[in-house]
């Protein structure tokens, strides 16, 4: 798989931080397509073929975890992979977010964005 053909939608309501990661996946020669709501995040994920999702769990109009629910209740995303990529470490959100369809569970303060490239092509086997 090469990298300028992997897509990759962002789910990030901080603008600012949604910028850095794109910045860093563009870097990195990845196309990315940033949503800064659940419900923008689901027309987006309809629109166009997505290698794999970043999304966060706290977003204004659908949360992360109805999004990712809806993603996995539909036949066109569930083989989409879904990194969560959030501030919530609850074990419960963890777990919550796993069991929902989660490939897994990034805390944001724990990872620097060159790392969160590296999982992801670890997921997408890159």
């Amino acid at each position: 798989m090469e990298k300028n053909k992997i897509n990759i939608l962002l789910v990030e309501d901080d603008i600012f931080l949604a910028g850095i990661y794109q910045k860093k996946f563009e870097m990195e020669a990845y196309k990315i397509v940033v949503a800064d709501n659940g419900e923008k995040a689901l027309v987006e994920a309809k629109k166009k073929k997505f290698d794999i999702i970043l999304l966060d769990i706290l977003l204004p109009k659908l949360d992360g975890f109805a999004v990712l629910e809806k993603l996995k209740a539909d036949p066109e995303t569930k083989p989409i992979p879904v990194i969560l990529l959030t501030n919530l470490g609850q074990k419960d959100d963890v777990d919550k977010g796993l069991q929902a369809g989660a490939v897994d569970y990034l805390i944001k303060a724990h990872f620097k964005p060159s790392e969160v490239v590296d999982k992801v092509r670890a997921v997408l086997k890159i």
